[in-house]
């Protein structure tokens, strides 16, 4: 493959496709806003235009600044490319939370979650301005997106999906990825994968574990299930692979909350089955005397978990996913098959 050298990067105001020669990998800087020195605010992305025509799949990571697992997936991907065989083009956007990520918080620079305001406005504040300008330059270039996230801090999560189970494109990619679980989730309005929806541009959400580091295992699950989507898709030559005999699906799932602050322990791990009445947590005061149990409140799977212990009133205790049912790989089963399976589940969105 080719890169163009350091002093050949690009510095735009729009993704344009179209402008980058076919078999190349390009690099370029998104200027999106200016900061309060009046100095450009701009986001990396890499362009692999194939030498064939295709569709445009789009990688996100980092709209939450704390969020890093997927920007190493994106490398580690376009490292490994052979962009004279890909048909359609990858784009690989490595921080779309630049604020964000220089400040080492989940939050716009103005504490505002960029992926709870989008496709936010052209006219309007700080953040809904600078998702807006990324939805309008870049977003709408995609024929397909998949975004990386990660749990946010003081929390853990299993190595999961969201995406939408009944729409046939979306509940390929999410069972190509071989996760742990696959939660069917309509995207809600707000966030970036909704905008996505909303566009007629099929999506996905993976969340990678866990913020602030990098976890190189699921680093490498995901470039497995990313490669499966492209051969899936026929944008490259390659057989689908699938690392799990069976995934967990959950037709929808919610957050249990304390209503009492103090030092929390949370109890089951991420993946653990749990059973309507089970101990779930308990809260102490700090000279631990105990003040509350939490037990839950029915059948379910562990998502994702706080790992923080100081917990202020109405924190988060886990994720519980329902109705947990496994699916086999994709490659185990014909479509019409996983279409039954799909059915027999209430597949309502999350709360």
């Amino acid at each position: 493959m080719e890169f163009l050298q350091e002093t050949d990067r690009q510095h735009i105001y729009h993704l344009d496709i179209e402008d980058t020669p076919r078999g190349i990998i390009s690099e370029q800087w998104l200027h999106i806003i200016n900061n309060g020195l009046g100095e450009p605010v701009s986001i990396p992305i890499m362009v692999a235009r194939g030498a064939y025509d295709g569709p445009v799949l789009g990688l996100t990571a980092a709209i939450h600044g704390n969020e890093l697992n997927g920007i190493p997936v994106i490398q580690r991907l376009f490292q490994e490319l052979d962009v004279e065989q890909l048909h359609g083009t990858i784009v690989g956007v490595l921080v779309t939370n630049i604020p964000g990520l220089l400040l080492g918080q989940r939050q716009f620079n103005d504490g505002t979650d960029l992926n709870r305001i989008s496709p936010g406005k052209p006219d309007g504040n700080v953040s809904e301005l600078y998702i807006n300008r990324v939805v309008e330059r870049i977003l709408k270039k995609f024929t397909y997106l998949i975004d990386l996230h990660t749990a946010s801090f003081g929390r853990v999560n299993s190595w999961y999906i969201r995406a939408n189970m009944t729409k046939t494109v979306t509940s390929r990619m999410a069972r190509l990825q071989n996760p742990e679980i696959i939660l069917h989730n309509p995207a809600n309005d707000g966030t970036f994968r909704g905008t996505a929806s909303s566009l007629d541009i099929r999506s996905i959400t993976l969340e990678l574990r866990d913020p602030n580091v990098f976890q190189f295992s699921v680093i490498e699950d995901a470039l497995v299930g990313i490669r499966n989507v492209l051969y899936d898709f026929k944008m490259l030559e390659g057989s689908i692979v699938c690392t799990v005999k069976n995934t967990i699906l959950c037709d929808r799932s919610y957050w249990i909350y304390t209503d009492e602050g103090g030092i929390l322990e949370v109890f089951p791990k991420v993946m653990a089955k749990i059973k309507k009445g089970d101990l779930i947590a308990e809260v102490r005061t700090i000279f631990g005397k105990l003040i509350r149990e939490y037990f839950a409140p029915e059948d379910g799977i562990v998502i994702g978990k706080s790992v923080n212990p100081v917990n202020q009133t109405g924190s988060r205790i886990l994720h519980l996913g329902l109705h947990p049912t496994e699916i086999p790989c994709i490659t185990e089963e014909d479509e019409n098959g996983h279409l039954a399976t799909l059915r027999k589940l209430s597949c309502t969105p999350s709360r």
